[in-house]
């Protein structure tokens, strides 16, 4: 027999192998359908199961956190770690999945992995940015850094955050200006409106005027303002005038301290300084008298 005939008969079939080559891929269907199926059938079962569950623990926990805390904008954040969680747990089940259902095809997973690991390898140097934008994102939102609302100081700016996700932080700052902040930017979060704010109020007035008389009125419109039903809300402690701040150039300056709610100083620094000069006008308190300003004479070089 010629070599050219055999191997036609090995790779033609003929009419005579025909039913037992048949017969062969029928069997090897039947036992796939009997043992593999299942097997995979079962798998995908799981990993539907298992995300179902994930899904409702973590709609759970966030339901059950969100009825603890007060109510504000803190729920967005809670819902977002949750979701974020969810995503990821549900990747690993259906790369798991994944994985199973190859071998159950007794495919060898071994060069499939180290292909994948160096892809990751290659995508992870190649978006690191990214990479730690989000990883970054997440402990912010996870350790509740800042809130939306918030007026932070991050990266160099300042503003009150608009929005937060994972990517990035949006901040709008006094001037109306929208500042987007990468969160691999962000390396220390200076929140100033945490729980509660502070400002400094400095009054200045004549050197001559005496000091426990300034002291005594300016006690008396902090107390004034601290029993207003309008500003009772938003100022948390009794106004503190620690007494005068700076003496020099013929006037004295007072500090007054005040601690108000989140985002509320503005609003009470304003009342207090309107009935300040009122009350100064009311008990005939001198202002500081206007600043002297030289100007040499570039000829004789005297001042004038």
């Amino acid at each position: 027999m010629s070599l050219s005939s055999l191997l036609q008969d090995k790779l033609v079939p003929t009419e005579a192998n025909l039913p037992t080559l048949f017969r062969g891929w029928r069997d090897d269907m039947m036992n796939f359908v009997r043992h593999d199926v299942p097997k995979v059938v079962l798998i995908i079962l799981g990993a539907y199961i298992l995300t179902r569950m994930l899904r409702t623990f973590a709609r759970k926990s966030a339901e059950l956190h969100v009825r603890k805390l007060p109510p504000g904008i803190r729920v967005q954040q809670v819902r977002t770690v949750a979701g974020v969680l969810t995503s990821v747990g549900i990747f690993v089940i259906f790369f798991v999945a994944a994985l199973m259902v190859l071998s159950v095809f007794n495919l060898n997973l071994g060069p499939m992995l180290a292909s994948a690991g160096i892809a990751g390898l290659a995508i992870g140097f190649g978006a690191q940015t990214l990479v730690h934008d989000f990883i970054n994102g997440f402990f912010i939102l996870f350790e509740n850094q800042y809130d939306l609302g918030d007026v932070v100081r991050i990266a160099g700016v300042k503003g009150t955050v608009e929005r937060m996700t994972l990517r990035s932080t949006v901040l709008r700052d006094d001037d109306g200006t929208v500042h987007m902040v990468p969160n691999s930017a962000i390396q220390i979060v200076s929140n100033l409106t945490r729980d509660w704010s502070q400002f400094s109020l400095k009054v200045t007035v004549a050197y001559s005027e005496p000091s426990d008389k300034v002291v005594q009125l300016l006690k008396e419109v902090g107390a004034e303002v601290r029993n207003d039903p309008s500003f009772a809300a938003d100022i948390v402690s009794d106004i503190d005038v620690p007494g005068i701040d700076r003496v020099g150039n013929g006037e004295a300056e007072y500090l007054m301290l005040v601690k108000t709610r989140p985002n509320k100083q503005y609003a009470v620094s304003r009342e207090l300084r309107r009935r300040i000069k009122e009350c100064f006008e009311k008990n005939n308190v001198q202002a500081a008298g206007p600043g002297r300003i030289y100007v040499m004479d570039q000829g004789t070089g005297k001042a004038s």
